[in-house]
């Protein structure tokens, strides 16, 4: 079988965006989790392989975040200035490997730290997507002005897209009304925030899908296809998020991505 080739992408902001991204949280972090099995965090030679598959595919968005480990700075060794790439990061949470816990700090001081050190490890002198990164309380984030910040950093042309990776119906409102994209949870067994895809497409923000195949607990056959059909037949969608650090896959996401998308302008 060729190398499948996504043919569709959406726009969001000023970037052309495929319509599957690549999770990256596999890249640099295999401990408190929820995938249902364990995995070993790949080498350099194999992260290349997984990107390089990926971009064969037509894949050109990179989700990553500092909560993610070392994502954020192997993504950055790897792929240097390569600007083929969309690299979408977040600013609120860290993690911490030795406590297995992760903070929380939406401050505005934290915030342009935040920036400014993604920017140093992912090797790039302006970020495409900026999310905050939610602990679930979006309102009182929102509140505290974390979008304003990175709407002024967008202004200082260190961010081209910002957005907000949300947790509720109403903090996923508002956070389409103040920025240019939201990334919320849709799958075949939670369709609780259709609300705020639709609310975007209406304002023309963007839409990122995460958790789409269920945090790999949606594993063969059927289930697979009828996620991605759940995800396209719903108008709004950008782009959905699929973690993988297997080549094949990627290639099936890329398989039942294309089909599902297809059925659903036809």
């Amino acid at each position: 079988m060729g190398t499948l080739i996504l043919m569709f992408y959406s726009t969001i902001s000023d970037l052309k965006v495929s319509i599957v991204g690549l999770g990256s949280v596999k890249f640099g972090r295999n401990t408190a989790v929820k995938y249902p099995q364990e995995f070993k965090i790949p080498s350099d030679k194999e992260l290349q392989g997984v990107l390089g598959a990926a971009a064969d595919c037509g894949i050109n968005l990179l989700d990553t975040a500092p909560a993610y480990g070392s994502s954020e700075e192997r993504i950055g060794c790897l792929l240097a200035k390569n600007k083929d790439w969309l690299i979408a990061t977040k600013v609120g949470e860290v993690f911490d490997p030795i406590t297995g816990q992760s903070s929380y700090d939406f401050t505005p001081e934290f915030i342009q730290a935040s920036v400014r050190s993604s920017l140093k490890k992912l090797n790039r002198d302006c970020l495409d997507i900026v999310l905050v990164h939610s602990d679930g309380n979006d309102k009182a984030i929102i509140s505290l002005g974390a979008l304003d910040v990175l709407q002024q950093l967008k202004t200082e042309g260190l961010i081209r897209a910002v957005g907000m990776s949300t947790k509720t119906v109403e903090g996923g409102m508002l956070a389409v009304e103040q920025s240019d994209l939201v990334m919320v949870t849709h799958n075949v067994g939670y369709q609780a925030e259709v609300g705020v895809i639709e609310h975007a497409s209406a304002l023309g923000k963007g839409v990122l899908i995460k958790k789409a195949l269920g945090s790999g607990h949606v594993t063969v056959g059927n289930p697979i296809e009828e996620s991605f059909e759940c995800v396209f037949h719903q108008e709004g969608v950008s782009s959905v998020i699929i973690g993988s650090i297997n080549t094949a896959h990627i290639l099936e996401n890329v398989n039942h991505a294309l089909r599902a998308k297809s059925n659903s302008i036809t």
